[in-house]
């Protein structure tokens, strides 16, 4: 695994796990994640949950050369999760998980959002993409066709919510207020109504998922690429 100079990175985490992780695994949780496990109605959404924190752990505790039971966790201004100041030492994350996938992303750079969407069943996604989306990225799934809208629909609220959680400002920012629906000829590009409030440009990517997902990763700085990796199928039970 890459250490922590190794720059940007997002993680595939594969969470259909078919037997339970060792308790030594699950043991590496804080009270506080084994509280918010338990506050999912489901089995399935607690496990998924549990699982891709433990992978968090994992990946991080690697990078930065801790113990994964070591690391503690606190949030930032905007709610945004991050490493204790002691452990922080430069090193960004962010963690998102959907259906049976999650995404870490890690920077040495600069802010991190990853975003990942499990595609699921939308009769017609418009109603909702006039609700929260700019009126550009509105026309675009206006005009793409029917068959092709949900995919569409998904690709673009990843690319929102991935910059949303690149600048960790959660619900007080509004989502019509930039668009994303623009490809420049390498990447998508993100044009704000106003002020773009990093002062400085982005970088936005897309993840190839198959058709069962969509993902997106997005730094509130320019010029920025990912390495992409994929913890393997037996990740929770290696060494």
């Amino acid at each position: 695994m890459p250490g922590a100079n190794a720059g940007n990175a997002v993680w595939r985490i594969d969470l259909s796990l078919s037997t339970a992780l060792p308790p030594g695994r699950t043991a590496w949780l804080s009270n506080e994640e084994r509280a918010r496990a338990d506050r999912f109605l489901r089995a399935e959404d607690r496990w998924r949950f549990i699982e891709s924190h433990v992978a968090l752990r994992l990946i991080l505790a690697r990078y930065g050369g801790w113990q994964p039971q070591d690391l503690i966790f606190g949030q930032d201004a905007g709610g945004k999760p991050v490493l204790a100041t002691h452990q922080r030492a430069g090193l960004h994350f962010n963690l998102s998980h959907s259906g049976s996938l999650a995404l870490v992303g890690i920077s040495c750079a600069a802010s991190i959002g990853v975003d990942v969407e499990a595609i699921r069943p939308i009769d017609d996604p418009l109603p909702i993409a006039r609700a929260h989306f700019h009126r550009n990225e509105v026309e675009v799934l206006t005009q793409t066709p029917q068959a092709l809208r949900k995919q569409a629909f998904f690709r673009l609220w990843t690319r929102k919510e991935a910059v949303v959680k690149a600048l960790g400002t959660g619900l007080m920012l509004a989502l019509d207020g930039f668009d994303v629906s623009t490809s420049a000829p390498s990447a998508p590009t993100v044009a704000w109504e106003g002020a773009d409030p990093t002062g400085c440009g982005w970088s936005l990517s897309d993840f190839d998922l198959g058709p069962e997902a969509a993902g997106a990763v997005a730094f509130p700085l320019p010029g920025q690429s990912c390495h992409w990796y994929r913890l393997p199928e037996d990740w929770g039970f290696q060494g």
